[in-house]
């Protein structure tokens, strides 16, 4: 019999055999393991689906990325639409307080492929917000619509539009030149002229706006003009009219806040009279020096509009500023609009006379032989009853505009 050590010491050796075999092939199993999760990495890091590396946060080659400021509200939503569609990449910023969050909703089903959309609540307001946005975003232009843009209003709560529209540009400015962002679309308005003595605007009209809008917008141009003397970047200023229409296919339209009704644009208090959610329209000031008494607009449809911002954006160039009226060098009263609003509705608007709204001016109207020239923009859709009757398609269908917004139901 052998000796019990030497029992258990052949089954040892054999174990010893087997445990470093396993080890070699643990070992040989885990490189591998390794070597193919780098691989997928590095993979996965160049597709542009990584959520790793998120595509907004990356310059393309052949896309160009816009940030839309007020990209949820009336224009900036449509603006946002027609970029969407000329494949350019929009990263929508608003904070919701006059824009929509169904409008961006509509948009996102619209265009759901990755790299293509995103939103960012956030308030311009904020310094620190808008700087990480600019930080985690490869912006290659801005289109700043964002601006609370009531001419009432802005004589009620004058210190609240200089904020929102004089200081919050300086913050967008202050964050381009910080990431490096050159080409910047603005939003601007007639507003600036005031109320000329010669007729039609021309881009020389001397600015002397007469309400804090107005001049909160000159105020936001200054400090763009004066910022790009020396800078190398393209500045392309858009100085439009009164903007009416929706989407011709009917995807997106106006629905203002009902608070921000008595404030808001003609079109849309002429649909809420025809719809019967206000009895009858109020038309203030019937005695200005025009050929009826009421206040004389340049009329410019959204989709006009927008197409001019596309046109700016195209034409865009390096140490290049460019100033534009856009509108259709045609003035409409404004018992002429209300009678082309009740054509298009198909209703009987009541209509009732007030006082002059404070801060509005009796007639203005574009001269946009300088777009033309240098853009080859022109307003197509001049036809005011047609505009009205695209718009109120929008209206009828859209009885509750987009539902409750994320602030109203958060």
């Amino acid at each position: 019999m052998l000796p019990s050590s030497r029992i258990r010491s052949q089954p040892r050796a054999g174990m010893d055999y087997l445990d470093s075999r396993r080890k070699r092939l643990f070992a040989g199993k885990c490189f591998t393991a390794a070597f193919l999760t780098v691989v997928c990495i590095f993979i996965l890091k160049n597709s542009p689906g990584f959520s790793g590396t998120n595509v907004f946060s990356q310059h393309e080659q052949g896309v160009t990325h816009v940030l839309v400021t007020g990209g949820a509200g009336y224009i900036g939503s449509h603006a946002s639409l027609r970029l969407l569609k000329d494949s350019y990449r929009v990263t929508i910023v608003d904070n919701l307080s006059r824009g929509n969050i169904g409008a961006v909703k509509i948009l996102q089903e619209l265009f759901p492929e990755p790299g293509r959309l995103q939103f960012i609540f956030a308030d311009l307001g904020d310094a620190k917000a808008v700087d990480q946005i600019f930080a985690q975003n490869a912006f290659d232009a801005v289109m700043h619509f964002a601006a609370v843009a009531y001419v009432g209003e802005s004589t009620l709560e004058p210190l609240r539009y200089y904020h929102n529209i004089t200081a919050n540009t300086l913050i967008i400015l202050e964050a381009m030149a910080k990431h490096g962002v050159k080409t910047l679309i603005y939003s601007s308005t007639c507003a600036t002229y005031g109320e000329p003595e010669k007729m039609p605007i021309t881009e020389k009209t001397p600015q002397y706006p007469i309400n804090p809008y107005g001049k909160a917008k000159k105020m936001a141009e200054d400090i763009i003009l004066d910022f790009s003397k020396n800078t190398d970047m393209s500045v392309m200023i858009l100085r439009y009219f009164n903007v009416i229409g929706s989407d011709p296919e009917g995807r997106l339209g106006e629905a203002p806040r009902p608070e921000l009704r008595e404030h808001g644009r003609i079109s849309g208090a002429c649909f809420d009279a025809a719809r019967g959610i206000i009895s009858g329209l109020k038309v203030k000031g019937i005695d200005y020096p025009t050929h009826d008494g009421t206040c004389i607009r340049d009329y410019i449809d959204v989709t006009d509009l927008v197409d001019a911002h596309v046109k700016a954006l195209d034409n865009a160039r390096p140490k290049y500023v460019g100033i534009y009226n856009v509108g259709t060098g045609k003035g409409r009263s404004v018992k002429e609009f209300v009678e082309a609003c009740k054509r298009a509705t198909g209703v009987d608007i009541k209509v009732e006379y007030f006082e002059r709204r404070p801060g509005d001016y009796a007639e203005v109207y574009s001269d946009p032989s300088k777009i033309y020239m240098e853009l080859n923009w022109t307003a197509k859709h001049t036809d005011l009853e047609e505009s009205l009757n695209v718009a109120w398609k929008w209206q009828k269908s859209h009885r509750n505009g987009y539902g409750r917004s994320l602030a109203e139901s958060s």
